[in-house]
C-alpha cells in the first residue's frame, strides 16, 4: 500500500510494501550533484526527515532510526525529495555539513565531493597537464609560454569572431568559433590560477541574491 507525504505543498508517494518497510534513499549534493551515500529509510524515518529538514535514516542493523551527523556533526541538510516512477526509491539532495563517509572520505565510494562540469572538467584537467607539463607539439603549451598577455589577447580575438559570426548565418562557423572561444578561456582562467567552477560559484551567489 503506498504511503503519501506533505513536502513542500507538494504530494510525495512512497510505496514501503516492496521491501519489507524500507525503501532506498539515494543522497545527492544539491550544489554538486554528485551522490554522496545510499541508505534506507521507513516511514518513521522519512516523517522525521521531512519534520526536521535532517536526512534521517533507518539502521537495518540497529533496528532504529538515525539522524545522519548526529555523532560527527556532518549533517545532512535537506534540500528535495523525490521518488522514482515506481515510487520505491527516494532521490534525496541534501546540503552536506562535511565528509558523508564514516571513513571520513567526502562521498561513500571515496571520491571528491567537487563541482562538476561534464566534459568541460576533462578539458580543464588536459589543460592543466599542457600547462604543468609543457611540450613543444602542445599548442596549449606555446600559448600559454608565451605569456599571460598573448593569451588574453587570445582570447580577445576569438571574441571578436564570435561577433563576426553571429552576425552571419553560418551556424557551423558561429558553434566553432564559440568552442574557440570557450577553450582560450579556460585557458585564460588557468593561466591566473583559476577554474570554471569559481567562474560558476560567482554566478550562483548572484541568482540567490536575486532570488
Amino acid at each position: 500500500m503506498e504511503s503519501q507525504f506533505e513536502f513542500n505543498n507538494t504530494k510525495l508517494v512512497v510505496d514501503f510494501d516492496k521491501n519489507n518497510g524500507l525503501i532506498p534513499a539515494i543522497i545527492q549534493d544539491a550544489k554538486t550533484k554528485n551522490v554522496l551515500m545510499m541508505g534506507y529509510m521507513n516511514r518513521e524515518s522519512l516523517q522525521k526527515t521531512l519534520e526536521t529538514n535532517l536526512v534521517t535514516f533507518y539502521s537495518r542493523s540497529r533496528k532504529t532510526f538515525w539522524t545522519k551527523g548526529e555523532t560527527s556533526g556532518n549533517y545532512l541538510h535537506l534540500v528535495d525529495i523525490q521518488s522514482d516512477c515506481d515510487n520505491d526509491t527516494l532521490l534525496v539532495q541534501a546540503h552536506p555539513d562535511g565528509p558523508v563517509c564514516h571513513l571520513g572520505t567526502d562521498t561513500c565510494w571515496g571520491s571528491e565531493n567537487t563541482l562538476q562540469c561534464g566534459f568541460l572538467t576533462q578539458l580543464e584537467a588536459i589543460i592543466t597537464d599542457r600547462i604543468s607539463h609543457p611540450s613543444e607539439a602542445s599548442y596549449t603549451s606555446r600559448l600559454v609560454r608565451k605569456g599571460i598577455n598573448r593569451v588574453a589577447q587570445k582570447v580577445g580575438e576569438e571574441a571578436v569572431e564570435v561577433v563576426i559570426e553571429a552576425k552571419d548565418n553560418d551556424d557551423n562557423l558561429f558553434l566553432n568559433e564559440s568552442a574557440d572561444l570557450l577553450y582560450h578561456y579556460l585557458i585564460l582562467l588557468q593561466a591566473k590560477g583559476h577554474k570554471l567552477k569559481d567562474v560558476i560559484e560567482i554566478l550562483s551567489s548572484r541568482n540567490k541574491k536575486k532570488g
